[in-house]
């Protein structure tokens, strides 16, 4: 297939008339592993709500895996960075892993075996397999996530959009999880969108990176230069490295 995973033209977005995003230009091919950086406030997570259709353009035009954002939602993933709310659901641990399979039900709109075996595994994959019967509200902050990491992961995504999945997560986790993700990539092709602040991952793991802030730089190589870094950060940045992992470091401005 030929098509780009994603492809946005002259994206704009505004919220009360407050510009976030403007004239946003990328096409992601598929397979990609791509790390969306930029400060807070930039346009990050409101980028990908559009291209999962959560949010409409007011602008410009969006397409993921070759049809309009939101149009097959079984072929995407979704790893959120909030879990508001997570904790007062009344749901064990395997039924919202399970929620991730919704779009391969049969017509009989039952769960099959099949559904569950990728459920487990997911469980699994995240070490919370052990959880399966307990209450989401009775687990940790980090342990949650685990679970929302499992959920997207059970559906067997073609593209996973992730928004600062490890923030809640432990660093034992946090390393373990982006080898994974390193592994769906490679072996089943899937392609990848992380928004994260983790430059050490950016290291041994992405292929691309796009930083956003209201524009979009793209860059289709694993590279982060000074002078890009501070067109997004629109101040001074050295990038320091200890152990070859790098850090950004802002200067006083």
């Amino acid at each position: 297939m030929n098509e780009p995973a994603i492809e946005t033209r002259d994206l704009s977005f505004a919220y009360n008339h407050h510009p976030v995003l403007e004239a946003v230009n990328m096409r992601v091919r598929r397979g990609e592993f791509l790390a969306v950086l930029g400060p807070n406030g930039g346009g990050k997570t409101t980028l990908i709500r559009i291209l999962l259709g959560i949010l409409r353009p007011m602008q410009g035009r969006a397409m993921v895996l070759g049809e309009p954002p939101g149009e097959s939602p079984q072929r995407v993933g979704y790893v959120p960075q909030s879990q508001s709310g997570a904790d007062r659901f009344p749901i064990n641990v395997m039924d919202t892993v399970l929620l991730g399979r919704l779009g391969h039900l049969g017509r009989w709109f039952r769960f099959s075996g099949r559904d569950y075996q990728m459920a487990r595994h997911a469980l699994e994959e995240v070490g919370m397999l052990e959880f399966s019967e307990r209450s989401i509200g009775s687990l940790s902050g980090g342990q949650r996530q685990r679970v929302l990491i499992a959920r997207a992961l059970a559906g067997e995504p073609e593209i996973l959009f992730l928004d600062e999945p490890t923030a809640a997560v432990d660093q034992a986790f946090h390393s373990r999880f982006y080898d994974l993700l390193k592994e769906l990539n490679e072996q089943k092709n899937t392609t990848i969108v992380v928004i994260s602040h983790d430059l050490s991952v950016l290291s041994s793991h992405v292929k691309a990176v796009a930083c956003v802030n209201r524009n979009l730089y793209y860059h289709d190589a694993a590279e982060i230069s000074q002078e890009m870094l501070e067109k997004v950060y629109h101040c001074p940045v050295d990038l320091i490295a200890h152990g070859h992992v790098p850090h950004r470091v802002l200067k006083h401005h």
